[in-house]
């Protein structure tokens, strides 16, 4: 009976975009709203299940290019939250992005990708 459920929900789920960081995101954000507006204020449960369905539409969203470019920016906006021990740069040749630990001064950087040398401070 479950290899049945599980072949059923692997087929719907074959070509739509799934989860990602932007959605699972949405998704906590809007059941911590959900909580809000049943302790303090009912106007966030209107807004939580707004946040909920749009987390759920886009898991089961068929236009994957748009959504790898919604989480994309995401990723981007964030990432200096996420990594407090590094810095990112691009390669102003190539645009690859660059790690490099912070607090080091003014350091020669190599970009692993195309070799370009270029000098930052970190």
């Amino acid at each position: 009976m479950f290899a049945k459920l599980s072949a059923t929900l692997r087929r719907f789920m074959a070509g739509r975009y799934g989860w990602d960081a932007l959605g699972k995101t949405l998704f906590v954000l809007g059941l911590v709203t959900m909580v809000l507006g049943m302790v303090l204020w009912r106007g966030f449960l209107g807004l939580s299940y707004g946040i909920l369905i749009y987390a759920l539409y886009r898991a089961y969203s068929r236009k994957i290019a748009v959504r790898q470019g919604e989480n994309r920016w995401f990723l981007r906006l964030f990432a200096p939250l996420r990594d407090g021990k590094h810095r990112y740069f691009k390669c102003p040749q190539c645009r690859q992005s660059v790690r490099i630990p912070k607090g080091k001064g003014k350091v020669n950087i190599t970009c692993p990708k195309c070799h370009h040398k270029f000098q930052k401070r970190s």
